[in-house]
């Protein structure tokens, strides 16, 4: 735990300042194109428990590790055809592959909680790119906030979440999608074919993958087990209450309102599905921010990134411990 948590800018200092401390097994929070993520050398045991510990996190929920390739993920993952043709369509972007461990990989055995996959992506976001390249090597990051709060779109909400509790954070100003990103596995088929099967919806919709694919996109079925990061059913939550499906305000609620409505916050008012996801996380920091004993929040649609919208607000929603 670090006392004094630098601010660095996102420029070649400060991305030389940052990789020293990933090399020296500290923790520097950074931003992605989904939301500020919490990184740790993704081969060193006590930089990945580190980020555990700052989080509070579980250690049976697995890490995504950043690369700054998809060759470079080759060397980490067994990679079928599939990956392939995803990583070329989606790469750099806001997609986690969850593909077979390659023996000797190096990564720290708690980054994949023991399972024998590894959650992977290539980041598109500049700052998080420079970052990568500066420092040579696998970064595991998860949200860059306590464990099931509000995941952080900005500096400012990671310095509110882990101020004091991790060496650094990267401003690199807002992110632009806002939710994290898409996690994508695979199972064998009855037919003996792969079938792709979302483990989390996030910033690339199911129709986009099915499009490259050729094939329909399966969604995982909850059965307790973690497989994959982002399926604890508490996740995302703000201090607040939070109430789905609202047509109304009760008293002593605040909106989260969507399309033309009357309400505190809206996450769109033309019904954008892609401002909207940009803007979920931020407006549920401004309403918890405002002392909302509960947040009701208007319908959102089950159709493209709807589908990412609504799997955060319900684990938000969801009973917690």
């Amino acid at each position: 735990m670090s006392p004094i948590t630098e601010l660095l800018a996102p420029d070649e200092t400060g991305h030389a300042r940052a990789a020293e401390i990933l090399r020296d097994g500290g923790l520097v929070a950074f931003p992605t194109e989904t939301v500020y993520g919490l990184g740790g050398d993704a081969r060193n045991d006590r930089a990945v428990a580190g980020i555990f510990e700052a989080k509070g996190r579980p250690r049976f929920n697995p890490l995504i590790v950043h690369v700054n390739s998809a060759e470079t993920a080759r060397t980490y993952v067994e990679w079928p055809e599939h990956a392939a043709r995803l990583a070329k369509a989606f790469w750099p972007g806001p997609l986690t592959l969850v593909l077979p461990l390659r023996a000797g990989s190096g990564l720290s055995p708690l980054v994949t909680a023991e399972l024998a996959t590894l959650a992977i992506r290539v980041p598109a976001h500049p700052v998080a790119r420079d970052l990568l390249k500066a420092f040579g090597g696998p970064v595991a990051a998860p949200s860059a906030n306590p464990s099931g709060r509000i995941s952080p779109t900005c500096a400012r909400h990671v310095a509110e979440g882990l101020s004091g509790r991790i060496e650094a954070i990267m401003d690199g100003g807002a992110c632009g999608v806002g939710v994290e990103s898409t996690i994508l596995g695979f199972r064998d088929g009855p037919d003996g074919t792969t079938q792709a099967v979302v483990l989390r919806p996030g910033g690339i919709a199911s129709e986009e993958i099915e499009a490259v694919l050729g094939a329909p996109v399966l969604r995982g079925e909850a059965d307790g087990k973690i497989s994959a990061p982002g399926q604890l059913a508490s996740h995302y939550a703000p201090g607040a209450g939070v109430r789905l499906n609202a047509d109304d305000r009760r008293e002593g609620e605040l909106l989260l309102g969507f399309g033309p409505v009357e309400c505190d916050l809206n996450l769109s008012e033309t019904g954008d599905l892609r401002e909207a996801a940009a803007n979920l996380f931020h407006h549920l920091h401004a309403l918890d921010a405002r002392g909302a004993t509960v947040i009701a929040v208007s319908p959102i649609p089950q159709t493209g990134l709807g589908a990412a919208i609504n799997d955060r607000l319900s684990r938000a929603a969801a009973p917690r411990d």
